[in-house]
């Protein structure tokens, strides 16, 4: 599935005012890329949200195994999920897969959660990839499923493939996460993770678990394991060399 570049009427050149949502912008592809405080991430060319991760119906699946937390984890992404929507303004919603956090998860999820994913279809374009958790997506979602969708350069997908020379990948799945240490204290925190060719989304799912970016899952991803960890913090989005995670 490909898309063509659509050229925003604003201008997302500028470096964000202190205190907004959004950090200076990322660039890869010779696209520019807005990281959101909520864990995603915009292209503004495109007018295209993207998400990954969300893990919907992962408290439900729990609880199913006898493990009690509170079974509300879906509402709580969706509701940061329509925030940044309705922030950001964008004309389609890509989530890079493991959207549901099992095969089962339609059989629990409540109406009311379901509907308002619906309703997220009926306002905007929807495309659900699929990952290695949601192969089979719970029906009545509305919106459009994917192996992988083509934002004019970049490649989106659930699992990093390698990136031949002169292409250029955004995926999930491996929920990074990122550390540094500032007088005395270690700060962690999810982080989107990139370098020259290639992104990894956080987990934007409320109950969703991280990898730290220097374990060799993520690394090795990145030439000479080089990269750079956008950490997400209360009010900014912080960029730090690979060379000074902790």
């Amino acid at each position: 599935m490909h898309f063509s570049r659509k050229l925003q009427e604003l201008s997302w050149t500028r470096r964000a005012a202190p205190g907004s949502r959004h950090c200076a912008l990322l660039a890869l592809g010779g696209l520019e890329l807005l990281p959101d405080l909520s864990g995603a991430l915009y292209v503004p060319d495109y007018r295209s949200l993207l998400v990954a991760d969300l893990h919907f119906e992962k408290g439900s699946s729990f609880l199913r195994r006898g493990l009690y937390i509170p079974p509300f984890d879906t509402r709580s992404t969706l509701a940061v999920l329509e925030a940044a929507i309705d922030r950001l303004r964008p004309e389609r919603l890509i989530a890079l897969g493991d959207s549901f956090h099992d095969g089962s998860a339609g059989d629990r999820i409540d109406a009311v959660d379901l509907a308002r994913i619906r309703n997220l279809s009926d306002c905007l374009e929807v495309i659900w990839i699929s990952g290695n958790h949601d192969q089979k997506l719970p029906a009545g979602l509305g919106g459009r499923t994917a192996a992988e969708v083509s934002l004019g350069p970049l490649t989106l997908r659930h699992l990093p493939e390698p990136v031949l020379s002169g292409t250029f990948e955004i995926a999930g799945h491996y929920h990074p996460i990122a550390s540094i240490v500032r007088r005395g204290r270690r700060l962690t925190s999810r982080s989107f993770v990139a370098d020259r060719s290639r992104l990894i989304m956080p987990a934007f799912g409320a109950y969703t678990g991280g990898l730290d970016v220097r374990a060799p899952e993520i690394s090795s991803l990145f030439s000479e394991q080089a990269f750079t960890a956008w950490m997400i913090g209360r009010s900014a989005i912080y960029s730090f060399s690979s060379a000074v995670l902790k």
